[in-house]
């Protein structure tokens, strides 16, 4: 684990963008249960790629008008058990840090893993989400 004083301004990248921290399984669990809409969990990470593409790609990304009901996140090497359960609950897809995941209903139906985002920039990161985002997360939403 690293220590929360070092991944303290890497979590707030993401929740000044209104981006809800899961930090139990506890809190995975009750944002993706079923009937709980789209849901984009990020698994965050120290990781470069994280720092100079993931975030800033995610941050973008939600300036569309077309977003997820709900986003999240839990931090690989930080949130333990959250993280393990999400990975549990992505058990199809190999674990990896960082990455994006959108659910429908508790369901995961889009992956983005660490190697989607190490081969692409911050631009086509965003790009690449809001096109999932007009594919599972519905009608325009207030940006």
């Amino acid at each position: 684990m690293y220590p929360e004083y070092f991944i303290a301004p890497m979590r707030e990248e993401l929740s000044r963008h209104g981006i809800e921290e899961t930090r139990t399984p506890e809190d995975v669990d009750r944002i993706l249960a079923p009937g709980s809409g789209s849901v984009m969990m990020v698994i965050n990470s120290v990781c470069g790629c994280a720092a100079g593409k993931a975030r800033p790609g995610i941050a973008q990304s939600l300036q569309h008008s077309v977003k997820p009901d709900k986003v999240a996140t839990v931090f690989a090497g930080g949130d333990v058990a959250a993280t393990a359960r999400v990975r549990e609950i992505l058990s199809d897809y190999p674990p990896s840090s960082p990455s994006v995941a959108l659910f429908q209903d508790g369901k995961p139906v889009y992956y983005m893993p660490r190697s989607a985002i190490e081969s692409s920039d911050a631009l086509t990161i965003s790009e690449n989400l809001k096109r999932a985002y007009e594919q599972y997360c519905g009608s325009p939403q207030d940006a």
